[in-house]
């Protein structure tokens, strides 16, 4: 099953994973310290919370779209290229306390896309060399944070 990834960026997380608890009809799928993720069924959402700066409004940190294999990153990542547009493949990376194959695109208001399946869980937050400024897990590179 695919679904569409937003990533969020949050000043007070536990307000964030409470409003979302509500608002979704459920719980998260993970918590971690500064970082849940709801893994909504309907609709179809994998909504990440990162913690961010104290005080900050909330923000969009990145998008993204969870396959299922692989294989389908792949198709993407080929699919992306011909039809023109420059990725950014990562394979076994760590981040977000996931281990992913993924693919990263860069919108025209530069807003940071990725393309990724979630491989294995992962004991920390990581990093990613993605693509985007300034996305998850406190780097100026991207990261799925997904997992």
């Amino acid at each position: 099953m695919s679904r569409v990834q937003l990533a969020l960026r949050v000043a007070d997380l536990e307000a964030s994973i409470a409003f979302y608890a509500k608002l979704f009809g459920a719980e998260p799928a993970k918590l971690r310290p500064g970082y849940a993720n709801f893994a909504i069924a309907e609709p179809p959402l994998k909504l990440v919370l990162i913690e961010g700066e104290a005080g900050e409004d909330t923000r969009l940190d990145h998008l993204g779209v969870e396959v299922d294999s692989t294989d389908q990153v792949t198709a993407a990542t080929t699919r992306l290229q011909q039809a023109g547009l420059a990725t950014l493949k990562e394979n076994d990376t760590s981040c977000c306390y996931a281990v992913q194959d993924k693919t990263w695109v860069t919108g025209p208001g530069q807003e940071p896309w990725e393309v990724y399946v979630v491989k294995a869980d992962a004991d920390t937050l990581g990093k990613s060399a993605g693509a985007g400024a300034d996305t998850c897990c406190g780097t100026t590179a991207g990261c799925a944070c997904n997992g």
